[in-house]
């Protein structure tokens, strides 16, 4: 019992390690967070505009709602982003800081490893998103007089068990292509964007996209938080979005962690391990 304290002890110490250091890497590059953080508003607010657009138009629309559903969307998609880039470069800074192997030999598993990446990419994400949210809402003079924003924040937590299990599997790939692995996880990413409804309902999309529509989890995320923001549901009445989500999640977690370990002895036996390109 005492053997198996100490060993969750000195686990719990790496994961805590682990995000600490990539806190200290984002206060380091601080600047460039700043202007991508500058530059996601800027896309955001292109994407809210669509639904200023359509006023314009003499559509007759409810501006407020279409904008809130927007913002969700932008938002969500943002967070979605921050949670792939964080994973997928997990191997990219390792390289770029010289400190690969000294993290791969580091008593530490795997699991530890890839989890401290993945809660902080959770906790700085949720920052970002709410930042975000906020400077949105009120460029456009938003209201949401029925909004449960307690409810959204739990299907954001449970959306991002299942999002950084996405993450993991996406992080082998610049394992196993130096060259190419990063750019191929922003196509995963993309291919979520498309099958999700971030934009427009998922009851657009023709029927096989819609089926891949049921296995992401983006897309019970972006229903279950409009439902919060826009209709005022609590946690009791969106089991039908937190469910498949935990499901998601138990099964990606695993799954992504056996993909990584894979790409990681195939990167070992090939010698790409520290290979740029």
């Amino acid at each position: 019992m005492k053997g198996a304290a100490s060993t969750l002890r000195a686990e719990l110490i790496g994961l805590y390690g682990v995000v600490e250091r990539n806190v200290y890497l984002t206060r380091r590059y601080w600047v460039w967070e700043f202007a991508f953080f500058l530059w996601t508003v800027a896309n955001t607010l292109t994407i809210v505009f669509i639904a200023k657009g359509v006023e314009a138009s003499g559509a007759n629309i409810d501006v407020n709602r279409q904008a809130t559903i927007l913002l969700v969307g932008g938002v969500i998609w943002s967070y979605l982003g921050i949670i792939f880039e964080i994973l997928t470069e997990t191997v990219a800074w390792e390289r770029w800081e010289g400190t690969i192997e000294y993290t791969f030999m580091a008593p530490l598993s795997r699991i530890v490893h890839l989890g401290g990446m993945g809660v902080f990419a959770v906790i700085y994400g949720v920052i970002r998103s709410a930042l975000l949210f906020a400077v949105i809402a009120v460029f456009f003079n938003l209201t949401m007089p029925n909004a449960d924003f307690v409810a959204a924040m739990v299907v954001l937590a449970v959306a991002s068990i299942s999002f950084m299990g996405l993450g993991m599997m996406t992080a082998v790939l610049p394992l196993i292509s130096p060259e190419k692995g990063a750019q191929l996880g922003f196509i995963a990413q993309g291919m979520l964007l498309v099958v999700s409804g971030i934009y427009y309902p998922v009851s657009v999309l023709p029927e096989p996209m819609q089926w891949l529509a049921t296995i992401s989890p983006a897309t019970y995320a972006l229903e279950g938080i409009r439902n919060a923001i826009l209709e005022g549901h609590g946690v009791s009445q969106m089991w039908d979005e937190i469910v498949p989500l935990f499901a998601i999640g138990v099964l990606t977690i695993p799954l992504g962690m056996a993909v990584f370990q894979w790409g990681e002895r195939y990167a070992k036996q090939h010698g790409k391990l520290k290979r740029s390109g």
